[in-house]
C-alpha cells in the first residue's frame, strides 16, 4: 500500500522531482554561492510570483492555465504610458496606473471570457491565439494610434525622429514609478519572517476564535511551526545565507494578500461554483449554474490579477520593452505553475509559489552550469528554453493521458460485463 502511494505521488509530481534533480546538479556546476543565489532568488519571486499566482482561479474553473494573460500585461503597460504622459510621480503613479489597469483589463478579461465560450475545450490554444491577435493591436495602438491619432507629449516616450512610442520604456527616471514598492519597506530576511509569523499567527488565532469546531492541538502544532521557524533564522549559519537579501516587505505582503484572496474566495459561493463549473459543465448547469457567466468571471479576474503582477513586475526592474515585454508573460507564468505540481485541471497557491522558485532558480543556475561544464553559457540558455515548453508539452500528454485512461476502464469493464 505504502509502495503503491510512493509510486503515484512519483507519478502525480514528476515535473517537480524532475526540476529538484535539475537545480541540484546546476547548483553543483555552477560556482555561485548559495547567499548569491538567494540574492538572485528573492529579486525573482517579488517580480514573478503574483502574476503565477493570477492563473490559479481559471484552472480551477476548469479553463485551463490563461495564456491570455499577455492582454493584462499589455493593459498594465498601456497604464504605465498614460501615467507617465500626464507626468505623475512617485508612490501615486504607481497606484494611478493599478487603478487604470482595473477597468482596461477587466473589459479585455470580458471579452476574453465571451470569446472562450464559444471554444469549450480548447480554451489554452484559443487564449494564446488571442494574445498573438491582441499583440497586433497594441504595436497598431502604440506605433500608429499613439503620437499620431492621440497626441504624446512627452519627449522621453516618443521614437526620436519618428512617431510612435520608444522601444524602452524608463521608469526609474527621477520621480519614477521605478522601485517604488520595493523602497516601501526593507528588512533582513530574519527579520521578515518574524513580521511574517507575527501576522500568520495573529491570523491563526483569529480563526481560532471565530471557529465552531475549535482544535486547540492542531493550533498548537501550527504555532509550534512558526516558532521554530522563526528561531532557525535567527542562527548565524542562515543569517549568513540570506546575508545580501533585503525582503521588499510590501512586494511580499501583496503576494500574501493575493493567496489570502485565492482561499478565502474557493470559501465563499463563487468560488463553490468555479470549482463545480470546473469538474462537470453539464452537472454545474442542471443545478442551476450559469456556467458562462462563472467562465467569464474567473476569466476576467485572472486578466485584472495578471494586470497588476505585470505592473510589479516592470516597476521591480525599472523599465520594460514596450513591444517585447509582455509576450512571453503567459509562457513562463503557465511553465512555473505547472513545475510546482500543478495541472491543467488543478492548481493550488502552494503549487504556485513552489513552481515559481523551483522555475526561476533553473534560470538563475542554467547558463553558469552551461559555461561551466561545456564552455559555453548559450548551452544553459537552450536548455532552460526547451525545459519551459516542455514542462507545459509534458503536462498536456498527462492531462490528456488521464482523461483517456478512466474511459478505458469502463470500455473493458463494459466488455467483461
Amino acid at each position: 500500500m505504502v509502495k503503491k502511494n510512493w509510486r503515484e505521488f512519483a507519478r502525480n509530481n514528476v515535473v517537480t522531482i524532475m526540476f529538484i534533480v535539475v537545480c541540484a546538479v546546476c547548483m553543483m556546476f555552477s560556482g555561485y554561492t548559495p547567499s548569491y543565489v538567494m540574492y538572485e532568488l528573492f529579486g525573482r519571486l517579488s517580480r514573478n510570483a503574483f502574476i503565477v499566482l493570477a492563473l490559479i482561479i481559471p484552472i480551477v474553473a476548469g479553463m485551463g492555465i490563461n495564456f491570455a494573460i499577455t492582454i493584462g500585461a499589455m493593459a498594465a503597460q498601456i497604464a504605465c504610458i498614460l501615467v507617465l504622459e500626464w507626468g505623475l510621480q512617485g508612490f501615486g503613479s504607481f497606484l494611478a496606473a493599478a487603478a487604470l489597469t482595473v477597468p482596461m483589463a477587466a473589459i479585455f478579461g470580458f471579452g476574453i471570457g465571451k470569446i472562450l465560450n464559444k471554444m469549450k475545450g480548447q480554451e489554452m490554444i484559443g487564449g494564446m491565439i488571442l494574445g498573438y491577435f491582441a499583440n497586433g493591436l497594441y504595436q497598431l495602438l502604440c506605433l500608429f494610434i499613439f503620437d499620431n491619432i492621440i497626441p504624446i507629449n512627452n519627449p522621453d516616450l516618443t521614437i526620436k525622429g519618428s512617431s510612435g512610442i520608444a522601444n524602452t520604456i524608463d521608469l526609474s527616471k527621477a520621480g519614477g514609478m521605478g522601485g517604488r514598492l520595493e523602497k516601501l519597506w526593507q528588512l533582513p530576511v530574519s527579520q521578515a519572517v518574524l513580521v511574517f509569523a507575527l501576522v500568520i499567527a495573529a491570523g491563526l488565532l483569529i480563526g481560532f476564535v471565530r471557529s465552531h469546531r475549535k482544535d486547540g492541538k492542531k493550533l498548537g502544532i501550527q504555532l509550534g511551526a512558526l516558532a521554530v521557524v522563526c528561531v532557525l533564522m535567527q542562527l548565524p549559519v542562515m543569517k549568513g545565507l540570506f546575508s545580501m537579501v533585503k525582503v521588499p516587505m510590501a512586494t511580499f505582503g501583496i503576494v500574501a494578500l493575493l493567496c489570502l484572496f485565492n482561499v478565502v474566495l474557493m470559501r465563499t459561493r463563487l468560488g463553490q461554483q468555479f470549482r463545480a463549473v470546473g469538474q462537470n459543465r453539464t452537472v454545474a448547469n442542471a443545478a442551476g449554474i450559469n456556467v458562462d457567466k462563472v467562465r467569464i468571471i474567473a476569466i476576467t479576474i485572472s486578466t485584472v490579477l495578471a494586470g497588476w503582477g505585470q505592473l510589479i513586475f516592470v516597476q521591480n526592474l525599472g523599465a520594460f520593452q514596450t513591444y517585447g515585454a509582455a509576450d512571453q508573460v503567459g509562457l513562463y507564468a503557465g511553465a512555473a505553475i505547472l513545475v510546482g505540481g500543478a495541472s491543467v485541471v488543478r492548481a493550488t497557491n502552494t503549487q504556485a509559489l513552489l513552481g515559481t522558485v523551483l522555475f526561476h532558480l533553473m534560470f538563475i543556475l542554467a547558463p553558469a552550469a552551461g559555461k561551466n561544464l561545456f564552455g559555453d553559457a548559450a548551452i544553459g540558455e537552450y536548455f532552460r528554453v526547451f525545459m519551459c515548453y516542455g514542462v507545459i508539452a509534458l503536462a498536456l500528454v498527462m492531462h490528456a493521458w488521464s482523461s483517456i485512461a478512466p474511459k478505458k476502464k469502463r470500455v473493458k469493464a463494459g466488455d467483461k460485463a
